[in-house]
């Protein structure tokens, strides 16, 4: 069985159009997470460039969760030129820092992820 070796991301440019999306996304509701995916390319030297986001609906109501329904994912991404990159959400009135469920829901992306 070979092992593949994937190399480390050395930096991520997020472009302020993006960012802006993202913030006004976060700062929209005080009482909700919200969430949405980061849509770009990975280029040669590993450098991630999100150019765009796209906002997702809640299909989980409970205001301390936020998931998205897998056919919503497959409708944004169908027949659209680009890749999801990665993925954003808000803890309000929480810590900043990601959640135990956020570092493995990132780790089960970035393994299945073949970029």
């Amino acid at each position: 069985m070979a092992v593949q070796v994937v190399q480390a991301v050395q930096a991520v440019h997020l472009e302020s159009d993006a960012f802006l999306v993202c913030l006004n996304h976060a700062l929209s509701t005080e009482k909700e997470e919200v969430m949405g995916l980061c849509i770009g390319e990975v280029d040669a030297v590993r450098i991630v460039h999100i150019h765009s986001v796209i906002i997702l609906r809640r299909s989980d109501k409970r205001k301390d969760r936020v998931e998205i329904s897998p056919e919503q994912l497959l409708a944004e991404l169908t027949g659209r030129p680009m890749r999801v990159v990665g993925w954003y959400h808000s803890h309000p009135h929480i810590t900043v820092w990601p959640s135990h469920v956020d570092v493995r829901t990132q780790a089960m992306y970035q393994m299945m992820d073949q970029g």
